[in-house]
């Protein structure tokens, strides 16, 4: 079973305590993120006319839109790996059967290659045969 970490963070220059169970490190992430959306919000003026609440609500939709952006990112992705892998799968299908005909196709030269030597044998004797009458 996991453990419960506490972890103090500070957040737009407040000091906090997040608890989780994931790692230190990771808490500590999370809250760098959001320190870096403040910092992005601090730039721009009109943020800083804004009200607390309001501040918020663009804090929450700006991470809520991160959030969405990296799951669709991860689906497409992962469609992309899944076509990827039906490739490879037709690809490994298709050098099976290939195989199957170049094996096919060896034994077929391996075949003809015999046949060769066999009616080579043959025109020798034949002529051999055909050289011993004619010297009769």
């Amino acid at each position: 079973m996991k453990t419960k970490n506490d972890v103090e963070v500070i957040i737009n220059g407040k000091k906090y305590t997040m608890s989780g169970y994931e790692s230190s490190e990771y808490l500590q992430k999370i809250a760098a993120h959001i320190n870096e959306k403040f910092a992005l919000f601090k730039e721009q003026g009109v943020y800083n006319r804004l009200d607390t609440d309001m501040r918020y609500i663009m804090l929450a939709i700006n991470l809520s839109d991160d959030y969405h952006k990296a799951q669709k990112s991860a689906n497409d992705l992962r469609l992309e790996n899944e076509e990827m892998e039906k490739e490879i799968f037709d690809m490994k299908h298709e050098m099976i059967s290939m195989q199957e005909q170049m094996d096919t196709l060896e034994s077929k030269v391996k075949t003809l290659e015999e046949e060769k030597k066999k009616a080579e044998h043959q025109v020798i004797r034949l002529e051999t045969e055909l050289g011993a009458s004619s010297d009769k």
